[in-house]
Order: C-alpha cells, then sequence, then structure tokens
C-alpha cells in the first residue's frame, strides 16, 4: 500500500513549487504590464505573449507530474490548448489595437478559467485547491469583463495587469495550502 501513496505524494509538492514560480511570474508580468498598458509597443507586445506562453510551460510541468504519478491530467491538455492557441489570436490581434486583445485575452480568461475551475475540482482530493476552484471562477466572470472593457471609449490593459496579480494571488494561497498538505503523515 505504501507504494500507491508514495508516489502521489509527490504531486503536491511539485504543485507547491509550481504554484509559487506562477506567482512570483504572475506579480512581476504585472507590474510590467501596468507600467506599459495605455499603449501597444514592443514590450507591451512581447508581455502579452508571454503570459500565455509561460501558461502553456507551466501546464506542461504540470502533465509531467500528474503522469509521472499515475494521474489523469485532460483539463490540463485542454489548457495546453487552449493556451497556445491564445497565442496566436494574440499575435493577430496585437496588430488591430488593445480593444482587440481585450476580446482575445477575456475569450482566454473565460475557457482557461472553466478548465481551471475542473482541473481544481477534479484534484480537491490532493488538498489546497479550493483557491484554484475560486480563481477559476473568477477568471471566468473576469473574461466576460474584459469582453465588454474592449467596448470603452478608452480601453487600457491596466485590468490584465491586476487580473494577473489576482490569478498569482490564488497560486500563492494554494501553494501555502500545498504546504501544510505535503507536511500532514500520508
Amino acid at each position: 500500500m505504501d507504494t500507491l501513496v508514495a508516489p502521489l505524494a509527490g504531486v503536491p509538492a511539485t504543485l507547491r513549487k509550481l504554484y509559487f514560480l506562477r506567482f512570483a511570474f504572475a506579480a512581476v508580468w504585472a507590474a510590467l504590464v501596468f507600467t506599459t498598458a495605455d499603449a501597444l509597443g514592443p514590450l507591451s507586445t512581447t508581455l502579452l505573449l508571454v503570459y500565455p506562453l509561460f501558461d502553456v510551460a507551466a501546464a506542461i510541468v504540470d502533465v509531467r507530474s500528474a503522469r509521472a504519478n499515475g494521474g489523469p491530467a485532460p483539463a490540463l491538455y485542454a489548457n495546453i490548448a487552449i493556451s497556445s492557441l491564445t497565442v496566436i489570436a494574440l499575435v493577430v490581434a496585437t496588430t488591430s489595437g488593445i480593444p482587440a486583445v481585450l476580446r482575445v485575452w477575456g475569450a482566454w480568461a473565460v475557457t482557461a478559467g472553466i478548465v481551471q475551475l475542473v482541473a481544481g475540482a477534479l484534484r480537491r482530493h490532493l488538498g489546497g485547491q479550493w483557491p484554484m476552484i475560486i480563481s477559476g471562477a473568477i477568471s471566468t466572470l473576469a473574461g466576460l469583463s474584459f469582453i465588454t472593457q474592449a467596448g470603452a471609449d478608452d480601453p487600457s490593459l491596466g485590468s490584465l495587469a491586476g487580473y494577473a496579480f489576482l490569478g498569482g494571488v490564488f497560486f500563492l494561497v494554494s501553494a501555502l495550502r500545498l504546504s501544510r498538505a505535503v507536511g500532514r503523515p500520508a
């Protein structure tokens, strides 16, 4: 029985490290986007593309961890596909202006939020997933908000910085909750 429990013990530890990294990335990214939020220049465009690329990389790490420990990862594969398509859509959207970027980002936030909510629900047994479930629900609502903001008179990318930072905070809370779960005996 210990051989069945031992491999799964690595999943929360890996997730904890990944969630701490995602928090740090989101905080730095949000600060940089906030300083460039009023225009689409080379820096803001690069930042817009880096965020979903980082999401793809994080999901790949997560998939490998889940697969190595026998856990299914269909929601993670969906996240990789959605975020990869988002990069392509953002490349096109950045040539059309901030409203187009907000629409693409909004669609991504809605779909990725639903996927995150489902993944968190399926991983509840690992502990530390309620913040991910809540974050997925908030992401879905925020995505609808971005789509609405695209029609404003003077749209800005500033709301994306707040969204990313808040998402990072949820990753931090999950990492801290997983830290407690990792320390508990099985």
